[in-house]
């Protein structure tokens, strides 16, 4: 009956891995059709969201479940509860790829970005993608100091994003009222995309050491976490 639970919980973690995996690729994807507009990688992002969707779903009728059936205490508690904050973020991280999807769907054939602010965007999105990478290696690995760190490589994010309002407002801007809406759009799906990256990363950190990522030194962080992996699975 144990291991039935402990596999349970394993496969909330699974699918939180799976949809940190997919989000990130959607991103990525919807970048490069926004960029080359190009239609049916834009549409395949938008229907793909649809099993991130279903992951979410999946997800949280297993922690219903094992929080009815199992009634989990301490650590396990945590892990079931805190698994259903991080899915809601990565399924917004979802929504936010298909909404950049739907914007080069909207101005296909043509790009929705001006050349001159490709660079910045197509900068945006691989960080974004790279951001979500290294958040499903923190859900895998629990690497408390590598969820530290990423608040630091949202900085980046925030910083291209600050660029672009710079572009927007340059009394030089030629490129009209719908382009400057779409780019202050996408470069505000890119910044919360981010902010939902980092969101996960900060819960994996309360997940290993009961603080919040703001309250963790450093060090404290990595000898909870060693711990972690050295004690076994708390009884529910």
């Amino acid at each position: 009956m144990r291991d039935a639970y402990h596999e349970e919980l394993d496969s909330i973690g699974d699918s939180l891995v799976e949809m940190a995996r997919l989000v990130g690729s959607a991103i990525g994807r919807a970048t490069t059709a926004m960029l080359d507009a190009d239609l049916n990688l834009a549409e395949s992002v938008i229907a793909a969201d649809e099993k991130v969707d279903a992951l979410q779903r999946d997800l949280e009728t297993k922690a219903i479940n094992l929080l009815a059936r199992q009634q989990p205490v301490a650590t396990d508690l945590r892990i079931v509860v805190t698994s259903l904050r991080m899915s809601a973020d990565l399924e917004r991280s979802g929504d936010l790829a298909q909404h950049v999807a739907k914007v080069a769907r909207l101005r296909y054939p043509e790009s929705a970005v001006p050349r001159d602010l490709h660079a910045t965007i197509l900068e945006m999105g691989q960080l974004a993608q790279r951001l979500m990478a290294k958040t499903g290696e923190i859900l895998i690995t629990k690497d408390v100091d590598l969820a530290l760190q990423l608040e630091q490589d949202d900085d980046a994010i925030d910083l291209l994003h600050r660029t672009l309002f710079q572009h927007l407002m340059d009394d030089r801007w030629k490129h009209g009222i719908e382009t400057a809406v779409d780019v202050t759009l996408l470069g505000r799906y890119y910044e919360r995309f981010a902010d939902h990256a980092v969101s996960v990363a900060r819960r994996v950190v309360y997940l290993v050491t009961g603080d919040y990522a703001d309250e963790v030194d450093p060090a404290t962080a990595a000898a909870a976490a060693a711990g972690s992996e050295e004690a076994p699975a708390e009884e529910a």
